[in-house]
């Protein structure tokens, strides 16, 4: 018999090998998931149960979790919320975000954060309601390299509708990537929408975001990756903007 992987709730942490899954999913694909009609469906208490109520923070696509884990300790008070489509992975972050909270030696500071199966190309308004979120996460997203692919981009016009609609007006959206032509595309189609406004690296730092910035430079698994292969990383945030009454 093989060794039994002791269960989250002993405080061990989970180990990636037991949870491999393809790098990319189809957004397109018809996945077995289950969505709310509507967010106050949601039943929040399941995630934040210390402090129940939408989060305010969301990465789209996590991963296995890495930006959750950093920032969780520096913003102790905001709920956050991953989404990621992989079965697998979401369960790893699942499972580690499980056994961080019980943890004998680790400070209490990840009741704040959780993860959810989901795809958010369709269902993103399921769960957050109109201008709920201040920072909204899009790091190393696929970059579907062929042409034909581009739609499925997690940057596009028609999903910038619905950022815009969940993000707050003065909320920020990060975006990071290590492939040039991804970060121009991401930028360009951020520049022409019309309730969002470029934000520099040095004016975010300025008012207060520089943790929020070094944590999503270096706490991802695709980040740390970069790093290691010694290539480059290119950032783009963005405001909403408010929108003038007439």
């Amino acid at each position: 018999m093989g060794k039994r992987k002791r269960p989250a709730s002993e405080g061990v942490l989970p180990q990636k090998k037991h949870y491999r899954q393809r790098a990319h999913a189809n957004p397109f694909s018809d996945h077995s998931l289950d969505y709310p009609h509507a967010p106050n469906a949601v039943d929040w208490a399941i995630h934040f149960p210390e402090s129940p109520g939408p989060p305010e923070f969301a990465d789209v696509g996590c991963g296995f979790g890495g930006l959750l884990i950093a920032l969780a300790p520096l913003f102790p008070d905001t709920r956050m919320l991953g989404l990621e489509i992989r079965v697998q992975v979401s369960q790893y972050v699942q499972d580690r975000i499980a056994a961080l909270r019980v943890t004998p030696d680790a400070p209490s500071h990840f009741q704040n954060i959780s993860v959810i199966r989901a795809n958010a190309m369709k269902f993103l308004p399921n769960f957050f309601t109109k201008h709920s979120l201040s920072s909204l996460f899009f790091l190393f997203p696929d970059p579907h390299f062929k042409q034909r692919k581009h739609k499925a981009r997690i940057i596009s016009p028609t999903l910038l509708a619905e950022y815009a609609y969940i993000l707050r007006p003065g909320g920020i959206v990060y975006t990071i990537t290590d492939v040039k032509d991804l970060h121009e595309w991401m930028k360009s189609h951020l520049d022409a929408f019309p309730l969002f406004e470029s934000i520099s690296e040095e004016q975010l730092r300025a008012e207060g975001k520089g943790p929020i910035l070094d944590a999503v430079y270096t706490s991802t698994e695709e980040g740390k990756k970069v790093e290691r292969n010694h290539g480059q990383k290119w950032l783009a945030c963005f405001k909403r903007v408010e929108v003038a009454r007439a």
